[in-house]
């Protein structure tokens, strides 16, 4: 008898000092403000950090030659509420959607100025059980970071 692949999913959770409606704007419309320019797929620097806000849309980078590189596809856009989008990248750092996980990022108004920002990062089987897992653990300890660059901004 065989076992399905199981891999724990990423959790990660973070209390931003502003309204909920500004804490999805920065995060969506303002991703070119905060998302690190050296966590890119593409051969050149990133121009530019680009969401298309609606189910159905890219998130993107622009890159200096031109090139367009897919990080992933929003299949849930709840303003301000909630998204939910694959990340389209294999374990080698390259864009793949054939083996794409899923991001779930939630906004919980804690108040009027205060938003939870709770994180899932989840389905890596497709990737394998060692891909899969050195995914896993390369996001565990990268999300917070990123987090923590997204807050900045989005207090600033």
């Amino acid at each position: 008898m065989t076992t399905a692949l199981s891999i724990a999913p990423v959790r990660k959770t973070i209390t931003v000092n502003v309204p909920q409606a500004r804490a999805f704007e920065v995060f969506t419309a303002g991703i070119d403000r905060w998302w690190p320019k050296s966590h890119h797929l593409g051969s050149t620097p990133v121009v530019k950090a680009v969401i298309e806000p609606h189910a159905g849309g890219r998130w993107y980078n622009l890159h200096e030659d031109g090139a367009e590189i897919t990080t992933g596809i929003f299949s849930v856009w709840d303003a301000p509420d909630r998204v939910v989008f694959s990340w389209d990248i294999n374990a080698n750092w390259k864009p793949d959607a054939a083996v794409g996980s899923e991001v779930e990022i939630r906004f919980i108004a804690e108040g009027p100025a205060v938003t939870r920002l709770e994180l899932e990062h989840r389905k890596f089987e497709p990737l394998g059980a060692v891909d899969g897992e050195r995914m896993r653990s390369g996001l565990d300890n990268g999300w917070l970071a990123i987090l923590e660059d997204f807050k900045a901004v989005a207090e600033s």
